[in-house]
């Protein structure tokens, strides 16, 4: 019987190693799903961050790197500037442009798209 018993402990031992790597094979797929969604909204931040920057630069004036960053308001606002200031307001989206293009990925990321800040 005692042989029996042993079979019987190390069919239990074996099922609960398996359940147990069932369990950790799952855990590893979603954190991995959840490295890649962040790495991919990493990626997407950057993107933006080239796009904003050079219109920025380029165009500013007219506020469209403001409304592809998602801040309407701002937009409207720097279009408002630029013809009250007659295009003299066209030197704030400049110094933006540069810092936008300055600035890492991830500080961009977190300061322009998660944190939502409009200006400088």
């Amino acid at each position: 019987m005692s042989e029996e018993n042993n079979k019987d402990a190390f069919e239990d031992a074996k099922e609960g190693v398996e359940n147990a790597a069932e369990k950790i094979e799952e855990g590893a797929k979603d954190a991995a799903k959840e490295i890649k969604e962040e790495w991919n909204q990493v990626t997407k931040a950057e993107n933006k961050k080239m796009i904003a920057g050079i219109l920025a630069i380029v165009i500013g004036s007219l506020g469209i790197h403001k409304f592809i960053l998602g801040y309407t308001q701002e937009g409207i606002l720097q279009i408002v500037i630029t013809f009250v200031t007659c295009g003299l307001g066209g030197i704030i989206p400049l110094i933006e442009g540069i810092i936008y293009l300055t600035k890492s990925d991830e500080e961009f990321y977190e300061t322009y798209q998660a944190n939502k800040k409009g200006w400088f």
